[in-house]
């Protein structure tokens, strides 16, 4: 085995370029472990837990490429896949020396037709970036996580004053003037604006419209809090004006968790006239709201009342629920019972554990709808996994970028006999791996041979890099039940566990 460290002092990429290259080095024969990351002291720590020395390594400022692997040709070639990854778009040599780095402001100036800045910082340094980009008169899109509540709040009232946007912090999707930013999926242009505290929410909302025929016009991420009591909704609100506004707007899809009732109340409130749904994932009561105000508890049964407000035909829903849930129920074996979800996407995550609560009872997991709930569970409990979230990816890249670690779990999951069905979302679009259904095929291959039922769901559009036939196809060769939408795709599996047709009942 062998290992090596390289440090490019001084030079900071965005971390969406950090997840290409480790997924470049981590992609080639005879790699072990990879990593590209700044020098922070997490990440620091993390590479000193994989045994490598880290001591004197560099600072917050430095990044480096780190590769354990088989031999010193193996890691070679993968710190040189990694850097050419990182580095090979840059103007003059392709190495981070010949890169001078520039304010937002002074590339604003420079680029007087920009209008929009990407941060993606390390958290403690992003709302400083991110006041620069509003001084210089820019919409922002906050990638960064791990951002202060008070410097969210701090930024969004700010914006709200200047008349700009602040989407996140940990917004990673957005499409502006047709562009996708972060995770995107390619859609057909149309005329219904997608707002979207959710970034996986976000990626579902305009797929399901494009597939079901309903073009969309933009997509505009808030963070996961901003509809919290703490933050009141702020860029909801301002991104909802904004889309009242546009002339090529005509209908807005809002996707959520539910916010307080306040909150709610002032957000919906800013669609004054202007038709909306608010899929309000896992609502348990109905909230009092105009007539041109449409809400539902599924991102699917959002994007279903919002065929209706446009005047498009719905799919045959009931139909499709039937054939997956029967097929879930036949193949079932009778000794195993318990449902297993590992999902990349946080937002299909909370989805599947409303609906599958509905069906079987409380569900286990890292992010828990009651926190009585959270893992570890008792033996004999169904558990649902978020796989995107921190503890599952120090020192490995989301899984939407890189699904081997989920694959590691799918082999660890079907070996308990007491599990029966395992629930897989698979994300398409820009910035997902090229080819997610392909990385997982052979595991779950091996998980129906040995018994198991593998309900998959493919969130993508046939214009997605990764075509979502060709993705769906793969699965089903592989033996699994693939869906059309993630919430049939819980129904299915809940049905499937509780062996009860009568799911196909159960409110979108």
């Amino acid at each position: 085995m062998s290992s090596d460290v390289r440090v490019f002092r001084d030079t900071y990429v965005d971390s969406v370029v950090q997840m290409s290259a480790t997924r470049a080095m981590q992609s080639l024969d005879g790699v072990e472990w990879a990593a590209a990351a700044m020098a922070t002291p997490a990440n620091l720590e993390t590479l000193s837990g994989e045994g490598f020395d880290a001591a004197n390594l560099g600072t917050a400022n430095d990044l480096f490429l780190a590769v354990r692997g088989k031999n010193d040709d193996a890691v070679r070639s993968a710190l040189s896949a990694g850097e050419s990854a990182m580095f090979s778009s840059r103007p003059g040599t392709g190495t981070a020396v010949s890169h001078q780095p520039r304010t937002i402001g002074r590339i604003a100036k420079e680029h007087p037709d920009t209008n929009v800045a990407i941060v993606s910082v390390p958290g403690e340094y992003a709302a400083l970036e991110a006041h620069e980009a509003l001084s210089a008169g820019l919409d922002v899109l906050l990638f960064s996580d791990n951002v202060s509540l008070a410097d969210e709040v701090s930024l969004k009232q700010r914006a709200a004053r200047l008349g700009r946007l602040v989407m996140g912090p940990g917004a990673g999707t957005a499409m502006l003037g047709g562009i996708g930013l972060g995770f995107a999926n390619v859609v057909t242009p149309g005329r219904v604006g997608v707002v979207a505290a959710a970034g996986t929410g976000a990626q579902e909302a305009m797929s399901l419209l494009d597939r079901f025929g309903v073009g969309v016009s933009c997509v505009i991420g808030l963070g996961g809090r901003d509809l919290s009591e703490q933050v009141g909704g702020i860029m909801a609100k301002s991104a909802i004006a904004a889309l009242r506004a546009d002339e090529g707007t005509d209908a807005i899809f809002l996707v959520s968790k539910p916010p307080e009732p306040r909150v709610a109340d002032d957000v919906l409130d800013a669609a004054g006239d202007m038709p909306l749904v608010a899929s309000l994932v896992g609502l348990k009561s109905d909230i009092d709201v105009p007539s041109n105000i449409k809400l539902a508890r599924t991102l699917e049964g959002g994007a279903l009342r919002v065929l209706d407000l446009v005047g498009a035909a719905r799919p045959d829903i009931v139909g499709d629920l039937h054939a997956s849930v029967g097929q879930a129920t036949e193949r079932l074996a009778k000794e195993r019972s318990l449902v297993r979800g590992l999902f990349s996407g946080g937002t299909l995550c909370y989805e599947a554990l409303v609906l599958l609560t509905d069906v079987l009872g409380p569900i286990y997991s890292n992010v828990p709808l009651d926190p009585s709930l959270k893992v570890p569970a008792p033996p004999g409990s169904h558990i649902c996994l978020d796989l995107g979230e921190e503890e599952y990816t120090v020192g490995r890249p989301h899984p939407m970028i890189d699904p081997q670690a989920r694959v590691e779990m799918l082999r660890e999951t079907y070996r308990d006999p007491s599990v029966g069905v395992i629930l897989l979302d698979v994300v398409l679009g820009y910035g997902s791996h090229p080819n997610p259904a392909g990385e997982l095929a052979a595991a779950c291959k091996e998980a129906v041979e040995s018994g198991i039922v593998v309900v998959a769901y493919v969130l993508g559009t046939e214009r997605d890099p990764q075509n979502l036939q060709r993705q769906r196809q793969i699965l089903r060769d592989a033996g699994c039940i693939v869906t059309e939408t993630a919430a049939r795709a819980a129904l299915a599996s809940a049905a499937g566990a509780a062996r009860d047709l009568d799911v196909v009942a159960i409110s979108l």
